[in-house]
């Protein structure tokens, strides 16, 4: 009987039904298989798509919590955790950002990335105990991210981060979601029954993983992270990095390789003001204090350094 109400709980969310259009794929051929999967990820953008003015709230409230200092944290237990981590880890080299700008934080520590710990989302003081583990302060954005919206690791964060002032945003695909009621903008892409009932690292991870490329590449647009639609920003820490930041600016300014080569060893790597220094055919020491003028835009600082020639 302790497990009763958990039982009802569960039966009550859209993402632990049984999914009417799979009740027969345990006999179907591996292609109608995958066919019938590939059905159910078509739902996923849709789902999406109805929730875009509630996406856009939450970029604005990153945008000002960076511009002020803010981080962006997100907190998450299995699936949900690890898509966290995986979206944070990856603003560093695609943005150029510190590694504590964004940051990933998932029930169980470093070890859950790669061994499941599902018991731990069951403690609401572990979410607590992690957050201030980081300093959550006021500044910041909370990003808390459950598919069954009920997890109870992720409360117990919002619950914390609400008693700081801190922002909070979450992310769920249950309508009801009860981690809503702990949040400032509740971001609920409903994607329905899971193809195999209750495997919510599916659709709803899916979706979990479409949501956190929109807020932190959006954000990071918002912030002055791209050129056009060039991540000019990018970290060109590997040769794989330091070639795609090569053809940046090759691309962009229509200079040869040699060129942009000599460009960015003057820039320190940095493509963006390498990119400045060659469409605005200005030193580094100019285009560094082009850039500091218009907070890290680009196209702004091109615009400026017309207006200051004129």
């Amino acid at each position: 009987m302790e497990h009763s109400n958990l039982i009802h709980q569960l039966s009550e969310l859209v993402s632990e039904n049984q999914n009417p259009d799979t009740l027969d794929i345990d006999i179907l051929s591996t292609h109608d298989v995958i066919k019938k999967l590939n059905q159910q990820d078509h739902l996923v953008s849709q789902a999406i798509s109805k929730i875009l003015p509630e996406i856009a709230q939450a970029v604005d409230c990153i945008v000002t919590a960076f511009k002020q200092g803010g981080r962006l944290i997100y907190l998450g237990a299995g699936t949900s955790g690890r898509l966290g981590v995986l979206d944070a880890v990856e603003c560093v080299p695609t943005f150029g950002v510190t590694d504590d700008m964004v940051i990933g934080i998932i029930a169980g520590g470093e070890s859950a990335m790669f061994k499941a710990q599902e018991g731990i989302e069951d403690s609401r003081s572990a979410g607590i105990k992690d957050l201030k583990a980081i300093n959550l302060s006021s500044k910041d954005v909370l990003v808390g991210i459950a598919a069954s919206g009920r997890t109870p690791y992720v409360i117990g964060g919002l619950e914390y981060a609400n008693e700081l002032g801190a922002k909070r945003i979450i992310i769920s695909c249950n309508p009801r979601a009860e981690i809503a009621g702990y949040a400032d903008i509740a971001l609920l892409a409903v994607v329905g029954s899971e193809a195999l009932t209750g495997s919510t690292r599916m659709k709803s991870g899916s979706a979990q993983k479409m949501l956190l490329n929109m807020l932190s590449t959006a954000s990071m647009i918002r912030i002055g992270k791209s050129y056009m639609n060039f991540m000019v920003d990018v970290k060109t820490s590997n040769q794989k990095l330091y070639a795609r930041g090569l053809r940046m600016v090759m691309q962009i300014t229509g200079v040869d390789q040699k060129e942009a080569e000599h460009a960015l060893d003057l820039a320190d790597k940095q493509v963006k003001l390498a990119v400045l220094m060659l469409l605005a055919n200005t030193d580094c020491a100019t285009a560094k204090k082009l850039l500091e003028r218009t907070d890290g835009f680009l196209r702004k600082a091109l615009e400026l350094n017309s207006t200051l020639r004129k």
